[in-house]
C-alpha cells in the first residue's frame, strides 16, 4: 500500500469538508448538498421530498427498500427515494452518512494515509470457525464466480480491493469494480477492503459440494 499522499486530510470529517469544496458530491445512491444536506441521487431538483433534520433518520431510511423489505447490506443498490435530510452541520452530514453507509468515509480517510491493507478472500475463509469453517474448502475457481455475482454493481456498490488470493485478482469483475481510478471525479468511493458476511455465507453451501462423501 501506498503512503499517504501530500495532501492527505487530517480527518474523516476534514476528509468530507474537501469533498464538499471540490465538488465531490455523490457517494453510492446518495448525493450531497453544499449546505449539508443529503438526498437520493435520483431526487435531484425534486421539491416535493419528506424533509428530516435529525442525522440519526439516516439509519432508518437505509434499513428498508422502496418496497418495505429489509435491506441486510447497506451498498447493495436499492435506496428508497423521496427523503432529504438537513443535517445543518459538516458534523451532522458525517452522522448521517455514517447511517447510510456505515465506515465509508473512514475506510476512504485510512486509504488515502496509506493504511488500509485488504484482506484476501483465501485469508479470510480461513479465519472462519464453526459452521462456516467448511468455506475453507471454497476452490479458487468457485471463488471467482461466486464473487463474480456477490460483489457485482448489481449486487453490491463498493470497490473490491481485496483479491482471491495474493496475486489473484477477481477476474470475474470488470476492472472498474476494482480499482478506485476508475471512478468519476464528483465521487465519494465505497471501498471493500474485505469479503462481507454475506459473501462467506454464499460461500457456505458451495463449499459443502467439496467434502468427501
Amino acid at each position: 500500500m501506498k503512503g499517504p499522499q501530500p495532501d492527505a486530510p487530517l480527518s474523516p470529517r476534514d476528509l468530507l469538508a474537501h469533498c464538499l469544496r471540490t465538488g465531490r458530491l455523490r457517494i453510492g445512491e446518495v448525493l450531497l448538498g453544499e449546505d449539508f444536506s443529503l438526498r437520493h441521487a435520483a431526487d435531484e431538483g425534486r421539491t416535493d421530498l419528506t424533509p428530516f433534520t435529525d442525522p440519526t433518520a439516516a439509519r432508518t431510511i437505509a434499513l428498508l427498500d422502496a418496497e418495505g423489505a429489509y435491506r441486510p447490506l447497506r451498498t447493495a443498490p436499492g435506496l428508497k427515494r423521496g427523503w432529504v435530510i438537513h443535517t445543518g452541520s459538516l458534523e451532522g452530514m458525517e452522522l448521517a452518512l455514517e447511517g447510510l453507509y456505515p465506515a465509508a468515509l473512514g475506510l476512504w480517510y485510512s486509504f488515502l494515509r496509506g493504511n488500509l491493507s485488504p484482506t484476501s478472500l483465501r485469508e479470510t475463509l480461513e479465519r472462519q470457525t464453526g459452521m462456516y469453517r467448511v468455506t475453507r474448502l471454497l476452490t479458487n475457481d468457485q471463488a471467482i464466480e461466486l464473487t463474480g455475482s456477490r460483489c457485482s454493481s448489481g449486487a453490491c456498490l463498493r470497490t473490491v480491493l481485496w483479491e482471491i488470493a495474493p496475486g489473484e485478482p477477481v477476474t470475474s469483475l470488470p476492472p472498474g469494480k476494482r480499482c478506485l481510478g476508475e471512478l468519476p471525479a464528483d465521487t465519494i468511493p465505497l471501498i471493500c477492503r474485505e469479503a462481507c458476511n454475506l459473501v462467506v455465507a454464499a460461500a457456505r453451501p458451495v463449499a459443502k459440494g467439496n467434502l468427501p462423501e
